[in-house]
């Protein structure tokens, strides 16, 4: 049997809100191609939206001469998108899952980055090291055909 081979796709951006529509595009692009139907590619374009754009204003502040990676692999069973940084992390065992209702109540804006992030994937894993290397995971798998 033929050993399967792993593809790997990497970007490295300036962590810029500018920069956001060339990850998306990146991130969709690689999703479609893997064989992923419109919408769990839609979905998975959102979630790494999501973990870049927390990047941008929690681990970086705005610091836009620093920068963001992200390393893509794609194997027969999922998608595996690390993107890592090297500002700011922060106990994502604190962050509490949102009341949806009294947000919505409330018309609050953001702070659901990590609830959509975990809604949208199969799995979110986040390993903090500040200032050195932080990284979020996240994998989709693709829907068997049995």
């Amino acid at each position: 049997m033929e050993k399967q081979k792993t593809k790997k796709f990497n970007l490295k951006v300036a962590s810029s809100p500018e920069n956001l529509g060339t990850i998306r595009e990146f991130i969709n692009d690689i999703s479609l191609t893997a064989g992923f139907d419109s919408e769990t590619a839609g979905q998975i374009e959102l979630a790494v939206d999501e973990a870049c754009t927390n990047v941008i204003k929690h681990a970086h502040n705005y610091e836009y001469n620093k920068s963001i990676e992200l390393h893509v692999l794609l194997d027969t069973q999922k998608i595996t998108i690390k993107i890592t940084d090297r500002g700011l992390g922060f106990d994502v065992d604190k962050v509490v899952k949102p009341d949806l209702q009294k947000y919505i109540h409330e018309a609050r804006k953001g702070g659901l980055g990590i609830h959509l992030m975990r809604s949208l994937m199969d799995e979110v894993q986040f390993e903090f090291n500040p200032g050195v290397k932080n990284q979020v995971t996240l994998i989709k798998y693709f829907k068997s055909s049995n």
